[in-house]
């Protein structure tokens, strides 16, 4: 942490303010290395503590340096490791809760941003949004909104979150997502809930069941090695492109990938076969579905939505 970063940090932390000029200064001095350490991180985190009302200027630059240190901030790239996950789960809630929308926005942001994350991370942010629009506190409400309904601002985190890379079932809604939005559907159906909820409960839900995701992200230990082995192997692919450049182009594929063009043809996988398959609604799933539209007894205009969704696709 820079000398200048440090000072802007004590004052903040003291007065409990800070300015759009001295964000503007964090920022230059946060960035100056091109990354943010965890001494910073954690200076951030104490500003955030102890602001009032954050403002734009704040909150923008919050999310964004933190978000940058927990994805980014360690090998492998792109993936966020358990004890990253705890520190952050402990800064936001060392009070018991998560009290302002920029934090909530900061774990939404990682969980988008990142390959992969933790399960713990996903649940917890899950959790929080679901609290908010059941209890009707928390860091998504604001003005005079009852209890039990979700508003414009709950659907789209929620959005977020589920399609994100990093959740539940990479890209795609997975069974304990498609589940919570059944378990919100059913205790907020007779509310003034926000129109994007509908849609998000028929596209979450039918996407569950006919969606195909086959792709998983690398496990953090393959992804650190064949970063090292990127790292490792550079000189040499230079030197292999230095080579190419005076051969031969012809005479250079022979030489390098004529091993490879001689094995036998491998089958051509079919996507789109794996699309239509994914497509029919299976025996397990009927039965998880039946399951989830009678716990209230009763099919309700959203299940009915639903049910027209997977007729028409």
């Amino acid at each position: 942490m820079t000398m200048q970063f440090r000072a802007i940090a004590d004052a903040a932390a003291a007065d409990g303010e800070i300015s759009a000029a001295e964000v503007l200064e964090l920022r230059r001095a946060g960035w100056a290395n091109g990354k943010i350490t965890p001494d910073e991180a954690e200076a951030i985190f104490v500003i955030n503590d102890r602001v009032g009302a954050a403002s734009d200027e704040w909150a923008e630059f919050f999310v964004e340096a933190v978000s940058e240190f927990v994805v980014n901030g360690m090998e492998p790239r792109g993936y966020v490791e358990d004890s990253q996950a705890q520190w952050l789960v402990e800064r936001i809630d060392h009070d018991g809760k998560l009290d302002a929308l920029c934090e909530l926005e900061l774990l939404v942001k990682i969980i988008e941003r990142a390959t992969n994350a933790p399960q713990a991370l996903k649940d917890y942010v899950l959790v929080q949004i679901e609290q908010a629009v059941l209890s009707g506190e928390g860091p998504t409400r604001s003005g005079n909104l009852e209890k039990g309904c979700v508003n414009a601002a709950e659907a789209a985190l929620l959005r977020r979150v589920i399609f994100a890379q990093a959740g539940d079932r990479p890209a795609a809604v997975g069974k304990k997502e498609a589940e919570m939005l059944f378990r919100i559907k059913d205790k907020t159906l007779d509310a003034a809930n926000a129109p994007e909820w509908k849609l998000l409960f028929v596209q979450g839900v039918g996407n569950f069941l006919m969606a195909q995701s086959s792709y998983n992200p690398l496990s953090n230990e393959r992804a650190t090695e064949l970063e090292h082995f990127m790292e490792d192997a550079t000189p040499h692919l230079v030197g292999f492109a230095a080579r190419m450049g005076k051969a031969d182009i012809g005479s250079g594929f022979k030489q390098v990938f004529g091993q490879v063009l001689g094995r036998k043809k491998q089958p051509v996988f079919d996507r789109y076969a794996e699309m239509r398959a994914a497509e029919a609604i299976t025996t397990p799933e009927q039965t998880w579905l039946h399951g989830q539209i009678d716990a209230n007894d009763q099919v309700d205009e959203y299940d009915r939505a639903l049910l027209d969704f997977i007729k028409q696709a």
